[in-house]
């Protein structure tokens, strides 16, 4: 397979400024542009596909809670099928969610009231409708990260650690989710943050967490970290919703296991060893899953994504035009500089 890159240099030696990888076309007219970086490894792991500057670190957001998982499963999580998927996943507050969330928590004889995520909205519209209807409101157990926080829970009931203090970037769970999460990556932490749920958060190289993407997938059977890719790709549904985007890519690609993050993140791996992470630069979610599927095209997936490659832009009561990845993007380049 060839090699794709668009580097800093061809824009005018505008050193850290990522190209224009989305247009947002409105009646024939762009009315707004995105600028991001994409890196694809190849099955041998090399990177094949690159554009933008992927070796400048990123938060990857909730594209870690994978890795998170793992270092869980490793420390003793005694969970499974949907309830690992649940964990490793950003779900969107459907009642199913709440009733795996719960469960997890059950099982280790905790509730609600121990979460330490924010109260917050579930993610899907319908059911956000069908609460106000019926009075409810914000909630910890509807707050996307809840299954991850219950399982970190979990995890230091079975470990003995404290579990008032897990979100503590000192907490020996927290430890464990570092040295795991440098492990995959093959590389250091380069920042630590506080993510939305009020998780410890650690900043990687675009290339660093698509190579910890493919240290799942590749992993042999029944390993923690192959434990939870298959977790993700049997039960899919629970790692987002029923209606989201990474849903939908999994079911049409076979062997695909995919993760967004906020601000405009998705890392992914394929069975054989394929693997890949955009990251969009003013954090629009609406780029993502577009220049997704043109990096995915750019590795070869020959799957009919279309449906997935534009978002539609509205106007009244019809479609007037479309988020969509520029034209020429992903083109064939000489081998790209080093990470």
């Amino acid at each position: 397979m060839g090699v794709f890159s668009v580097r800093n240099d061809e824009l005018g030696g505008l050193v850290g400024v990522n190209p224009v990888v989305v247009e947002v076309e409105r009646s024939g007219f762009v009315e707004s542009r995105h600028r991001g970086a994409a890196v694809g490894l190849g099955a041998d792991g090399a990177v094949v596909v690159r554009v933008g500057e992927p070796g400048v670190p990123i938060f990857p957001r909730s594209a870690n809670k994978p890795l998170q998982a793992v270092a869980m499963v490793r420390a003793g999580l005694e969970v499974d099928g949907e309830l690992l998927a649940l964990a490793a996943g950003s779900h969107s507050g459907e009642g199913f969610h709440v009733e795996g969330v719960e469960k997890i928590l059950a099982g280790v004889g905790m509730g609600a009231g121990d979460l330490r995520c924010p109260e917050s909205w579930p993610l899907e519209p319908v059911v956000q409708q069908e609460l106000a209807r019926g009075g409810g409101g914000a909630s910890r157990v509807r707050m996307n990260c809840s299954g991850k926080h219950a399982a970190m829970l979990a995890t230091c009931v079975v470990a003995g650690w404290p579990t008032a203090s897990y979100l503590d970037v000192g907490h020996p769970l927290q430890v464990v989710v570092r040295e795991t999460v440098e492990e995959l990556a093959g590389e250091a932490v380069a920042a630590v943050g506080v993510d939305g749920c009020g998780a410890p958060l650690f900043a990687l190289s675009a290339v660093g967490v698509a190579r910890a993407f493919r240290a799942l997938v590749l992993a042999e059977e029944g390993t923690p970290e192959r434990r939870v890719a298959d977790a993700m790709r049997a039960y899919p549904q629970w790692t987002s919703g029923t209606r989201r985007e990474e849903r939908l890519l999994m079911d049409a690609v076979p062997g695909l296991v995919v993760k967004c993050g906020a601000e405009g993140v998705d890392a992914f791996a394929l069975d054989d060893g394929r693997a890949g992470v955009v990251k969009i630069d003013d954090g629009a979610m609406r780029a993502r899953t577009p220049v997704t599927v043109a990096l995915l095209r750019a590795l070869g997936v020959g799957e009919d994504l279309e449906e997935l490659a534009v978002v539609e832009v509205r106007g009244g009561d019809g479609v007037v035009g479309a988020v969509r990845v520029v034209p020429g993007v992903f083109t064939r380049s000489g081998a790209p500089p080093g990470p």
